[in-house]
């Protein structure tokens, strides 16, 4: 937080890169790395959808945490177990890594199962290597990041990374008035003027799935049960544009994409470990909200 009750994102820096052709030190490789997840966490849910899109799940192993955290921390046990290291607590992999670890323990990471470290704890570089250096491995050679629209992708992302993704957390956990209006209001100035980009192309950038779109869609996904009630992103609902809707509808129903989607587990999550947002702890039913409805954008 800062003087001004603003909500400041700790910085990722464990970020090592793995290479296809392994001039990194790294090699691209099957069974060599390991992704460390919460179905819950957002950044994490990104990982997820493209080692799933690009077919990477006999390539890369995966272990969930359980969407509650013990004193902020994500955890492992006989429901949600860690079958590689057996880690009990995210703690345990970043403390290997670095002793001196000075931050929060946060998900994704990904782990080298040859070096026994976290390479990476940065969900935007993740994505990243799953689509262009493990291309090889996967069972899917689409190409989310495509060199002709790379500045396009670049430059909605960090719309979307500032005053979107993070900015709903801005929103949430914003501790005066002036922070929240401050954050609030670009949360929906941004959902706005995308709801107008998607009244003239089909996809972020153009006619094209690209990285873009993969990156806000956790954040819709979540919108209407989670950020519109819980972190006070109350001005509309995702259900209410007529253009945002059927596109998130669209890219749940993509192959795949929905056994990636856990409500249940978002719900108990946002709502359980942000006592100071919400002390009670209490999950709400609703609202009821139909993600496989047809999006008509055929």
């Amino acid at each position: 937080m800062t003087v001004r009750g603003e909500f400041v994102r700790q910085q990722s820096i464990m970020r090592e890169w793995i290479t296809a052709d392994g001039s990194s030190g790294y090699p691209a490789a099957k069974g060599r790395y390991h992704l460390y997840v919460s179905y819950a966490c957002p950044w994490a849910h990104r990982t997820i959808i493209m080692r799933k899109l690009k077919g990477l799940e006999d390539v890369i192993s995966v272990s969930a945490a359980h969407p509650v955290r013990t004193e902020d921390i994500w955890i492992f046990n006989e429901e949600y177990p860690d079958e590689v290291n057996n880690f009990t607590s995210m703690k345990e992999p970043y403390l290997i890594t670095d002793p001196e670890y000075p931050k929060r323990c946060t998900v994704p990471v990904l782990w080298d199962k040859e070096s026994g470290k976290i390479l990476s704890n940065e969900s935007a570089d993740i994505i990243r290597m799953f689509n262009s250096e493990f291309g090889a491995l996967g069972a899917e050679p689409f190409d989310y990041y495509p060199e002709k629209l790379r500045d396009s992708i670049d430059a909605i992302n960090s719309k979307i990374y500032q005053h979107l993704n993070n900015g709903v957390y801005r929103s949430g956990f914003a501790q005066s008035q002036q922070a929240y209006t401050e954050a609030s209001t670009k949360v929906f100035e941004t959902l706005d003027e995308l709801e107008y980009i998607l009244s003239k192309n089909r996809y972020l950038t153009g006619e094209q799935l690209t990285e873009a779109d993969w990156r806000l869609f956790p954040t819709l996904v979540r919108f209407d049960s989670v950020y519109y009630l819980h972190f006070k992103c109350n001005k509309k609902r995702l259900v209410d544009y007529p253009n945002l809707w059927p596109y998130a509808r669209e890219l749940y129903q993509t192959p795949g994409i929905a056994e990636t989607v856990k409500l249940d587990q978002i719900k108990l999550s946002y709502y359980k470990n942000h006592p100071s947002v919400d002390p009670t702890g209490i999950v709400p039913l609703g609202p009821d909200i139909d993600f496989s409805e047809p999006h008509g954008r055929n």
